[in-house]
């Protein structure tokens, strides 16, 4: 997408209400180097290394000299008390964790002890010397990755509104579609990321309740869905309501009420130490045996920790599911929380513009480029807007300037009694809408000039502060009065 919405440019600066997780893992913890030659000509060189205690992740890289000598070197592993794979000549890189594993290796718990590196070498020629380097990078719990859990590096770059879908499970949860026979079986998981690439979003988070198997099969698909960002989540699901947790591939205990997990501020607290990004799911959705916990009722709910609420789940838009009056009355209590959507999908078979398809609705955030930590990073910002149709081009834009001082949505201005605020929103693929403008929860009608644009429209309004806190938002709507578009807030005093 382009890096303008109207006219608006994408270069406002963010003012976020949390300073974004700093990475850990910035450089080798282990570099194992060595030379081949002749000598180890069809043979396995063992190269040992140590691991620590408490270490969640074991990532090499690997790489060689003498290639244009037809010099070949293969790469496996093994642990202390088990072989975790071998990916021969393939494969310059591999990770493994308690969680996921690069094809060709095992997932499963990191012992402490003795690994060893497996060189194998099919071939190298006379009087030929290859030198080797293996970097060993060791992680740990609440190690927050450098770009993305399941990439080494942006999809794409460059700053840009990116569209993506929050909220949707597959056979590792209860997500289930028609088998090749006809029969309802677990749907694959690479369904629903077949399903989202046809959509053409630009990420998705496979979010099933609250196991992280899901996180494995993940890893094998992002290179070869190498336009379409997998984020790691799941949907923590308790009997007093759901919540996901993206960004952490680290296993939260979901018990809530038991002796393990007393109250909700244990989950919260763990997530946050995770880096992990909370976000309250449907939480106006009626609750009972058909749906235990999916309308939130989790009493102390700290939202100082709550990063975001999904605000539209399926076609909940409008109407009494909609959790656009929850977010907004913790709002109103002054907390800053970003409105997000998400599809819930339960089946990647459903048409694309189905109320439950993949990517209905869908959420757009500007972010610096295509990656976990950039989108969530612009989530946390607040600089977001949701498609409630989940269609492919709509789009708004909420500036506000005062004095020296520009802000996007989710961005704060400090603004004293008297000073008069200019508001700028644009819309575009929207044609024959109307603007919504929203303060602190009430619709209010807007001085200011509003012109049309063809498929969409520009208008400006005016706010005077006076001198306390406030937000202003505001929303796309049909001319029957459907949402189209919900905006976040631009926050005054905050």
């Amino acid at each position: 997408m382009a890096c303008f919405l109207i006219g608006v440019s994408c270069n406002v600066e963010a003012q976020s209400s949390s300073a974004p997780p700093v990475s850990r893992i910035t450089r080798p913890d282990i570099i194992l180097q060595g030379n081949i030659t002749y000598a180890n000509r069809q043979t396995y060189k063992e190269v040992p290394f140590l691991v620590p205690p408490d270490i969640t992740r074991v990532s090499v890289e690997f790489s060689y000299t003498e290639h244009d000598k037809h010099t070949h070197l293969d790469l496996g592993i093994l642990d202390p008390q088990r072989f975790r794979g071998w990916s021969g000549g393939n494969k310059s890189f591999f990770t493994i964790s308690e969680t996921d594993a690069t094809p060709s290796y095992l997932p499963g718990l990191i012992p402490a002890g003795r690994w060893t590196l497996l060189i194998g070498v099919p071939n190298i020629e006379h009087g030929v010397e290859s030198h080797y380097e293996a970097k060993v990078t060791l992680g740990h719990r609440g190690d927050v990755p450098a770009i993305s859990t399941f990439s080494r590096a942006p999809l794409r770059e460059g700053p840009s509104w990116f569209r993506g879908d929050f909220h949707m499970h597959d056979a590792h949860s209860d997500g289930s579609c028609l088998s090749q026979s006809g029969k309802k079986v677990p749907c694959p998981l690479y369904k629903t990321v077949e399903a989202a690439a046809a959509h053409k979003l630009d990420f998705i988070a496979i979010s099933d309740h609250n196991t992280i198997s899901q996180y494995n099969d993940e890893r094998e698909l992002q290179p070869y869905f190498d336009q379409l960002l997998l984020i790691p989540s799941r949907e923590i699901t308790t009997f007093e309501g759901h919540a996901n947790v993206f960004g952490t591939t680290d296993f939260v205990d979901f018990r809530l009420t038991t002796s393990q997990v007393p109250d909700i501020g244990h989950i919260l607290r763990e997530v946050h130490d995770l880096h992990g990004l909370f976000s309250i799911n449907h939480p106006n959705a009626p609750t009972g045996a058909a749906c235990m916990g999916c309308g939130w009722s989790v009493p102390n709910t700290n939202y100082r920790l709550v990063e975001a609420i999904e605000a539209i789940n399926g076609a909940s838009a409008d109407g009494p599911d909609s959790g656009i009056p929850f977010w907004q009355d913790k709002l109103n209590h002054g907390f800053r929380i970003t409105a997000i959507g998400g599809s819930d999908n339960h089946d990647a078979a459903n048409p694309v513009r189905s109320s439950s398809g993949v990517g209905h609705p869908t959420t757009v955030v500007f972010a610096q480029n295509l990656s976990e930590r950039a989108i969530l990073d612009g989530v946390r910002a607040g600089h977001v807007f949701v498609d409630a149709d989940g269609s492919d081009d709509r789009a708004m834009a909420l500036t506000a300037e005062l004095g020296g001082q520009k802000a996007m949505m989710g961005d704060t201005l400090n603004a004293a009694q008297g000073a008069h605020i200019a508001l700028h929103l644009s819309a575009k693929s929207v044609p024959g809408s109307y603007p919504e403008w929203i303060v602190d929860g009430k619709v209010t009608t807007p001085t200011g000039d509003s012109w049309e644009t063809g498929h969409g429209f520009l208008q400006d309004f005016e706010y005077v502060s006076d001198g306390n806190r406030h937000w202003i938002r505001a929303n796309i709507r049909s001319t029957n009065g459907r949402l189209l578009l919900l905006g976040n807030p631009i926050y005054l005093n905050f």
